[in-house]
């Protein structure tokens, strides 16, 4: 185990990745997660294994499986080892254990960490003195917003964010629009709504918007939906129908449904679309309609969008919010689908997968044949929609028989599903042989303004 192989298993999801420790955890494998960090340097066992052992009151077990990790002084592992001592009360063990030298304290990495940490500690006061000679960069200010939360500090926040909120709203009026605190007047506006001033807040941020005194769409954002929490309908309805309508309008028709008004919600929308067909309109409405169970309306309203390029696509949005398999079958299968643009294999995976799920293997894979996935192995995609069907020994032997690194992971998957922990984590291939079989890309060359001079550009 080496600093390298853990830096390269946190960046490729390299060993054993999290979701399928959490799925080892869930299955009862504990014991085998704890030997696969002790006995294959696997960096997320570990941290599955500290966090179960936590979470069951064993800190000092938890100690020992980071210990061979602590022990390359990789800063993860330090840090992660400060968690687990913060946990179980040693607060000073853990503050002491990555505290900054000199050196860090210049480095706003190392200053934002351990404020995070102070904080949780308790130490508010000193998080936030460490934090303050580094408010010259725009990610301190909602830093120390968040380590106050409920901490009795909003006078000094309020303090510290002033001069920059000001100087947000008079470089709107200069011209400047890449001010560094352009999150400052959203930010003002949350400690005095926490602050029990709300009434204030709303009338700071509403006078900055009147003033078009703001520079992102995220603060006109902020102020609606500081409208909505305080059930200032009237005021966010004529925001929503004026130039912002289509930043605000979604607020404004949940704002609506929140307050028990549903149809209104949706013939405000419904209107909007009529005069102006904005994907954004479409994307709320559909979706909303969806989660009402209203499935034909909904694709009715996003049809136009089907079509339409990338984010503007309406189809992938419907589908991720299907559960039910016949519910993406219908939708697949409605004449104003067309093929994904750009994109077209996901259509054919949701309609396989789907068939998979409804136990009509034979069609799922004469599909999966007929538009083969262009970048997955073809029998990989074979046993995955085994699996899905719940034909898991078919898909194992599948798997088996192919032996690729890529198949023996997705065999560790299969074989937990089928409560087989151990021989899960034994089929599995090692670091080293994931990083074997992916090896580093050569850089691309770059021209003088470094962009890459060989596709993709």
């Amino acid at each position: 185990m080496n600093v390298d192989d853990l830096e390269w298993q946190a960046s490729h999801f390299g060993g054993l990745r999290p979701s399928r420790v959490d799925l080892l955890l869930e299955h009862g494998g504990l014991e085998p997660v704890i030997r696969a960090a002790e006995e294959r340097g696997d960096w997320f066992c570990a941290q599955g294994a500290t966090q179960a052992l936590c979470r069951a009151g064993e800190s000092d077990r938890a100690l020992r499986v980071l210990e061979p990790f602590v022990a390359t002084g990789w800063r993860d592992a330090l840090w992660a080892r400060a968690d687990i001592l913060l946990r179980a009360g040693r607060s000073q063990e853990a503050l002491d254990l990555v505290r900054p030298d000199e050196a860090g304290r210049a480095s706003a990495t190392e200053c934002r960490a351990y404020a995070e940490l102070l904080a949780r500690a308790g130490e508010i006061d000193e998080a936030v003195d460490l934090l303050v000679p580094h408010t010259d960069q725009s990610w301190s200010l909602s830093v120390l917003v968040e380590i106050t939360e409920g901490r009795d500090r909003d006078g000094r926040m309020l303090e510290l964010i002033a001069p920059h909120a000001e100087s947000a709203r008079e470089a709107r009026s200069q011209g400047r629009w890449h001010h560094p605190f352009w999150k400052a007047q959203e930010l003002q506006a949350r400690v005095l709504e926490r602050a029990g001033r709300a009434d204030e807040a709303i009338r700071i941020l509403g006078r900055d918007i009147a003033g078009r005194r703001f520079l992102a769409q995220n603060t006109l954002t902020a102020y609606a939906e500081l409208l909505a929490r305080h059930g200032r309908i009237d005021a966010l309805r004529e925001l929503a129908t004026g130039e912002d309508a289509r930043v605000v309008l979604g607020t404004y028709a949940h704002a609506l449904r929140d307050h028990g008004r549903a149809d209104e919600a949706e013939a405000v929308m419904r209107d909007a679309i009529a005069a102006d067909d904005w994907v954004g309109h479409r994307a709320w409405l559909s979706a909303t309609l969806l989660r009402d169970g209203r499935l034909d309306d909904a694709i009715a309203v996003a049809e136009p969008g089907f079509g339409r390029y990338d984010c503007s696509n309406l189809l992938a949005p419907l589908v991720m919010l299907l559960d039910r398999p016949e519910d993406v079958l219908h939708l697949m299968e409605h004449p104003g689908v067309v093929p994904h643009h750009g994109h077209e294999e996901f259509q054919h995976q949701w309609w396989a997968r789907a068939l998979a799920r409804l136990g009509r293997v034979d069609e799922a894979l004469a599909l999966a044949e007929a538009h083969p996935d262009p970048w997955t192995d073809p029998r990989i995609v074979k046993a995955g929609l085994l699996a899905t069907a719940g034909r898991l020994d078919e898909a194992a032997a599948e798997l088996r028989a192919l032996g690729t690194v890529e198949a023996r992971e997705e065999l560790c998957e299969v074989l937990l599903r089928q409560g087989r922990p151990a021989e899960a984590i034994a089929v599995h291939p090692t670091v080293a042989e994931q990083r074997a079989a992916r090896p580093e890309p050569v850089p691309a060359p770059l021209d003088e303004n470094g962009y890459s001079l060989e596709p993709p550009f």
